[in-house]
């Protein structure tokens, strides 16, 4: 379920486009993230001030946090988990906007994630340790490897279907609860209660979605027992 009324899509009939929602509120934000980092990057200063610092300590905070769990070699990926974090959770706060509608209610771009992740998970277990990265499929007893194989296959492929329906479920549950409640009430202010909430969940799970992008990419880097 949609808001009844999407801003970009009345823009574009308007030309006589029709591009799915998830596609065009995603590339709005990639274009709004992109404008606020070029006008951020010319007002960054040696001496932190007002949002730069608040910016440096959330940023900075971050990666502390990753390194925790990656080690000192996962700084090397920061910039693709900052990045996903600040995007998915722009993606899904911005459906809670009137005439708006959330990317990340669409299975689609949830999916796009988790393969991005994925991906990336694999890139890192293979540049880390070439071609004994296959000793992480192969489990720990020998005579074992072609019974292990089959099912770390199956597992790691999971992995794309837990990412992808924790994070669509979730904001579309709460993208659909909104929109029975402006409906059923008649005003945009009596789900108020309800938009705090879906606040919360909408941070929580943008960073359940990256804390377990940074346990994977951990498991990756490690070494085979």
């Amino acid at each position: 379920m949609e808001h009844p009324i999407l801003f970009l899509d009345l823009l574009l009939g308007k030309f006589g486009l029709h591009i799915p929602p998830h596609v065009t509120y995603a590339w709005l934000i990639m274009g709004l993230l992109v404008l606020l980092g070029v006008m951020a990057s010319k007002q960054v200063a040696l001496v932190p001030a007002g949002a730069q610092n608040v910016m440096e300590l959330f940023v900075g905070g971050l990666e502390e946090f990753m390194v925790d769990i990656t080690g000192e070699e996962g700084r090397a990926f920061f910039p693709y988990i900052g990045t996903a974090f600040i995007f998915i959770l722009v993606c899904n706060l911005i459906g809670l906007i009137p005439g708006f509608f959330s990317p990340t209610a669409n299975i689609n771009t949830t999916l796009a994630f988790a393969l991005c992740t994925f991906v990336y998970t694999h890139y890192l277990g293979i540049k880390f340790h070439g071609a004994k990265y296959i000793k992480h499929f192969l489990g720990p007893i020998p005579w074992l490897a072609p019974l292990f194989f089959p099912i770390e296959i199956i597992g790691h492929l999971a992995r794309v279907l837990s990412l992808t329906l924790r994070l669509f479920g979730n904001i579309m549950g709460e993208d659909t609860v909104l929109i029975i409640l402006i409906f059923l009430a008649g005003k945009f202010l009596a789900p108020l209660p309800m938009m705090f909430l879906a606040i919360f969940t909408s941070l929580v799970q943008a960073f359940v979605f990256t804390l377990l992008s940074m346990m994977y990419f951990a498991g990756a880097m490690e070494h085979a027992h």
